[in-house]
């Protein structure tokens, strides 16, 4: 019976995980590219919390 190459076996899963992490990377530019985020959800207005002027009472 043949050895088996381990290091082959390695290479072949490092080219995979390589090749699923450029496939994700081409997915999320080409999302971002056209401006469709996924995220959001609808919800497009910021996040702004109240500012804190240091005595506890937040500035209105």
């Amino acid at each position: 019976m043949a050895k088996p190459n381990y290091s082959f076996e390695k290479r072949q899963r490092e080219l995979a995980k390589k090749k699923k992490q450029d496939e994700k990377l081409a997915k999320k530019q080409a999302a971002k590219g056209s401006g469709q985020d996924g995220d959001n959800y609808g919800d497009h207005a910021p996040h702004n919390p109240p500012a804190d002027d240091g005595t506890g009472n937040t500035a209105q």
